[in-house]
């Protein structure tokens, strides 16, 4: 499989996002930054654009269907709100933003688009917080895998 095609499939991963694409392109590829970055925060970007547009429609209909659905959707959302609900109540789509942008487990694109749903945020505000996120988390996870950031642990 062509390496280009890996890093943008890692990207598409719920755990893996930017976290995993970006040094897989760097590091194990060596390919070049800007390339690894493009196709990083485009593969990264499509799961929120299909869970902010879907989410809604699959969970009204899957509420009505199913006793299992409606329980686990109201699991979802507590657990969502937990994570998130400091930020995004104290800084609304700046929050989001931040969400996004710190690259750490439980953090990014699908979780912050499962944030917005929750929290009930216009699908614009949404997906242009999301992606301002990524790009920034992009920057960041780019500037370690290159180490021109060095963390102190």
């Amino acid at each position: 499989m062509n390496e280009i095609i890996k890093v943008f499939l890692s990207a598409l991963t719920p755990i893996g996002e930017l976290r995993v694409a970006i040094p897989l392109g760097l590091a194990a590829f060596k390919l070049p930054w800007w390339q690894v970055y493009i196709v990083s925060v485009i593969g990264n970007m499509l799961p929120p654009l299909f869970i902010l547009w879907s989410l809604p429609k699959i969970s009204a209909w899957l509420n009505k269907k199913s006793k299992l659905f409606n329980r686990f959707f109201t699991w979802l959302t507590i657990r969502t709100r937990k994570k998130t609900e400091t930020k995004i109540n104290k800084y609304g789509v700046l929050g989001l933003i931040i969400f996004v942008a710190i690259p750490l487990p439980n953090t990014g694109a699908w979780t912050g688009a499962l944030a917005a749903w929750i929290f009930g945020l216009s699908f614009s505000k949404s997906i242009w917080s999301i992606f301002i996120g990524v790009l920034i988390a992009g920057i960041i996870v780019s500037l370690l895998t290159l180490g021109i950031v060095n963390l102190p642990w």
